[in-house]
């Protein structure tokens, strides 16, 4: 498979300015970055975004991610390996990346857990990251943008 056009941001670098607010401001209220790259790892797993995927799990790596956790995010319900607010964060981003999957594409039950771990500035950001994550996941899969192949 080969990449249709080059980063479509790097085409329209205004856009690129706008995806840089979004992402500080996601980034700034408080909710940890740690949660942040789960949740940005998890979407793009949803989305079959190989771009996303890798470089999230390379980038939650390199910012003292286990394996054993970055492994065992497809399957979070599942294993041990994460806090009850890392469960709410993975499934508010879960149900905001599925949205055409139920009636009530957000349940109440969904957001009122998210809302027990995150105060309403977190709950923003969470909800900012997963809806920009699910921006350059639809980018990059309509363009086809690739993971590296040189890993070096």
């Amino acid at each position: 498979m080969q990449a249709r056009i080059n980063n479509p941001a790097a085409l329209l670098p205004e856009a690129v300015k706008a995806v840089n607010i979004l992402y500080k401001e996601s980034h700034s209220a408080g909710v940890p970055a740690s949660t942040l790259e789960l949740v940005h790892l998890r979407a793009s797993q949803i989305n079959g975004c190989s771009a996303c995927v890798d470089g999230g799990a390379r980038s939650a790596k390199k910012n003292g991610e286990t394996d054993e956790r970055l492994f065992a995010v497809a399957v979070w319900r599942e294993t041990p390996y994460f806090t009850d607010a890392e469960r709410a964060a993975l499934a508010l981003a879960e149900a905001a990346t599925r949205l055409a999957d139920r009636p009530d594409p957000v349940p109440d039950e969904i957001w009122a857990d998210a809302a027990r771990h995150f105060n309403e500035k977190e709950l923003a950001a969470l909800v900012l990251w997963i809806a920009t994550t699910n921006l350059f996941n639809r980018i990059n899969a309509t363009t086809r943008q690739l993971a590296p192949q040189n890993w070096g």
